[in-house]
């Protein structure tokens, strides 16, 4: 059946709805006047200004807030309601250098958390649709792969288009086998229990409400360094690519997907920016960074850490194919964006750290 988007009577259940991509997406559907439950623990920096704007955007009765964890399986099923129309799981812990740190806690949040997501929709709400926000990492570091060093970039020479959902994968850190654990019960829950399950393998995904910190949203994070006129530690030589996605592209692409839940159900896509939206994540970016800040910014470098891939750009092809999406705001506009909203709610920075 194809989803369908019922203008005023869709009920939608996001976890980590308070975070970047959360509350976005709360908002995003809450503008259409669906019905928003948002569960969130309230742990990640910047998740109290998040709430607060978001209480602003919503109508009488149509968002409702409830602090959990998703590792309380019993508060996830006693939460989650049984008319539920659309799941978006985005809670978890995000950060390849916490997890190397902290990796039991890590699985607990990211494949157990999941685990418990999946588990309360088998039981309590069986006919909705999730979406699961999954990573790159899960394709590990792309050894194998025919990889040529230039200037300022690295490009991969057998895959001009990207890496596509037949890449083997390859979980490399704590980080990225929590997150692949978690992949791979999304899709499996699909084939073994008929759930209407879908995995969407993430770029980077930038804009506006992004508090981003070191090691997890680096636009963000980079932009926000050069707001406070503080150094920013480069890990490698600068010349690592990634494709970046608006924030706005990704929730299209989940409301994209969601309607063409018939073809969807039980598929796997990368999302991300694609070639036409990749930078190296320092030699290019610097360039626009400091055009934008009038001034250059400054940076340490440091070594490789574990996990980091030398370059990933998503071929999006698949998603095209199936549902009709592809992004439509280019990079040098995202960021310009980004940067003056960062700069509009410069007040609230100094509670994020560096």
């Amino acid at each position: 059946m194809v989803g369908n988007l019922r203008a005023n009577h869709m009920h939608i259940f996001i976890t980590g709805g308070v975070g970047f991509i959360g509350c976005n997406a709360a908002e995003f559907f809450l503008r259409q006047g669906h019905r928003v439950m948002v569960y969130d623990n309230l742990s990640r920096p910047g998740s109290a200004h998040n709430l607060a704007w978001l209480e602003t955007k919503a109508s009488a009765g149509k968002l409702q807030v409830v602090r959990g964890d998703v590792c309380d399986a019993a508060k996830v099923q006693e939460t989650l309601p049984a008319d539920t129309d659309l799941i978006l799981h985005f809670a978890g812990q995000v950060a390849v250098t916490t997890s190397v740190k902290e990796p039991r806690s890590d699985f607990e949040a990211n494949a157990l958390g999941t685990f418990n997501v999946l588990e309360a929709m088998r039981l309590c709400a069986p006919k909705a649709y999730l979406i699961y926000s999954s990573t790159n990492k899960v394709y590990g570091g792309l050894q194998g792969r025919s990889l040529v060093e230039e200037a300022v970039r690295y490009r991969l020479t057998d895959r001009p288009f990207g890496i596509d959902e037949n890449e083997p994968l390859d979980f490399h850190s704590p980080y990225g086998c929590s997150k692949g654990c978690g992949d791979q019960y999304v899709r499996d829950y699909a084939r073994i229990y008929g759930l209407k399950t879908v995995v969407f393998r993430q770029s980077c995904i930038y804009g506006h409400r992004q508090f981003g910190v070191e090691d997890q949203g680096w636009v963000a994070h980079f932009c926000i360094a050069a707001l406070k006129r503080q150094k920013i530690r480069i890990y490698g030589n600068g010349k690592q690519v990634r494709d970046v996605l608006w924030i706005d592209d990704l929730l299209r692409a989940y409301e994209a997907a969601y309607k063409r839940s018939d073809v969807t159900a039980g598929g796997i896509y990368n999302i991300g920016g694609g070639p036409a939206n990749s930078i190296s994540i320092w030699k290019e970016f610097a360039l626009v960074l400091d055009a934008l800040g009038g001034q250059p910014s400054q940076m340490e470098y440091h070594p490789t850490r574990p996990g980091d891939q030398p370059i990933y750009i998503s071929d999006i092809r698949k998603a095209q194919r199936d549902f009709g999406w592809q992004p439509t705001v280019p990079f040098d506009e995202g960021l310009g964006r980004l940067w003056k909203w960062l700069n509009e709610n410069a007040s609230v920075l100094g509670d994020i750290p560096a």
